[in-house]
């Protein structure tokens, strides 16, 4: 037997989409705020300092609008609410989590080498 939802969850899939870009454009502008702060020039025994405390609210807020958003949208698709959110909580979660570590890696090696660094058009 099918599945059908008396009432799929747009309102959901569109609060999750609002939530995920709005946080979006937070961690954007926050991150622009971050790299501002840095010393152009730095010295060798300056030790790097983390930013990922001030990013992480906002990163917070793409999470979760991301996993109301992948959720909503598998239900809508007729999937039960229960394997909508089996499937698209770890799913979600797992992404968010491999961004989260890539963009602290990136902001390490950004302040320890510096913008120079990731130029790939100089590059041979």
């Amino acid at each position: 037997m099918y599945y059908f939802p008396l009432q799929p969850p747009y309102f959901l899939l569109l609060v999750g989409f609002l939530t995920a870009l709005t946080s979006g454009l937070a961690l954007s502008g926050t991150l622009k705020v971050i790299v501002e702060k840095w010393p152009s020039v730095r010295t060798e025994n300056a030790k790097p300092r983390s930013s990922l405390k001030e990013l992480f609210v906002p990163f917070l807020g793409i999470t979760g609008g991301t996993c109301l958003f992948l959720s909503s949208g598998l239900a809508i698709f007729g999937f039960p609410t229960s394997l909508a959110l089996g499937v698209g909580l770890p799913i979600s979660l797992f992404t968010c989590l491999l961004v989260w570590l890539q963009l602290g890696s990136m902001m390490t090696f950004i302040e320890r080498e510096g913008m120079q660094s990731l130029d790939l058009d100089t590059m041979p």
